[in-house]
């Protein structure tokens, strides 16, 4: 019979969103206009709140420490795509492959400098957000888990974002002025939608919290 344990379901999904996010979250798209500024998420909007809401699901049924041991197991599996990254690239390709060569290192290229900025984003975001969810679960106990779920997210979300997309996006050919006006573009609605994300998935909290414990041994 094919089964899957739920935990594992969730860590799956967990390390999908990572893979996803950092494969294919080098691209902006235009949102909206409001001023001179451009709201220009990127496409890794659909899946990075996703990876705080299975964070506080499982804290709150197995507890911060096993959280922080799967956050652990998300940054090996950054580093691991970064490494094989930069040997991918560097590896020469054979006679069939010269042709498209220079569009896989562009591609995979940028891949390494996104590794990067989401392996450092993602250690300080991840670790405060288990953190502050905590610390909160610990003065209030166990009620107001909107509150706390909503509070984590919307600060770790914010450190994460400020990191990620300066990191990864910040052109040093462009004047310092350019570049604030495009990170505010990304930050900005960046931020917003997943704050806005994180209240629509908060009933989905609490039914992954029920979902989980009723498969708990």
């Amino acid at each position: 019979m094919f089964k899957i344990e739920k935990l594992d379901l969730l860590i799956s999904i967990y390390i999908f969103c990572l893979c996803a996010a950092e494969f294919l979250g080098s691209k902006s798209f235009f949102l909206a206009q409001i001023g001179p500024v451009r709201l220009t998420p990127t496409v890794a909007i659909l899946v990075v709140p996703l990876i705080f809401t299975i964070n506080d699901i499982i804290t709150e049924v197995y507890g911060k420490e096993r959280t922080r041991s799967i956050i652990r197991s998300g940054l090996l599996v950054i580093f691991f795509i970064f490494i094989y990254s930069l040997i991918a690239i560097n590896l020469p390709p054979s006679m069939r492959f010269e042709e498209t060569e220079s569009a896989y290192d562009t591609i995979f290229g940028k891949s390494v400098r996104i590794a990067c900025a989401s392996l450092t984003a993602f250690a300080f975001a991840e670790f405060l957000d288990v953190y502050i969810f905590s610390k909160i679960r610990e003065k209030l106990g166990k009620k107001s888990l909107w509150l706390r779920n909503n509070a984590s997210n919307f600060v770790a979300q914010l450190i994460d974002t400020i990191l990620f997309m300066t990191l990864a996006f910040y052109a040093f050919n462009l004047p310092f002025g350019d570049n604030i006006v495009f990170l505010s573009g990304l930050i900005i609605p960046y931020w917003l939608l997943k704050c806005f994300m994180s209240v629509v998935e908060t009933p989905f909290v609490y039914w992954g919290v029920k979902w989980l414990k009723e498969g708990k041994k």
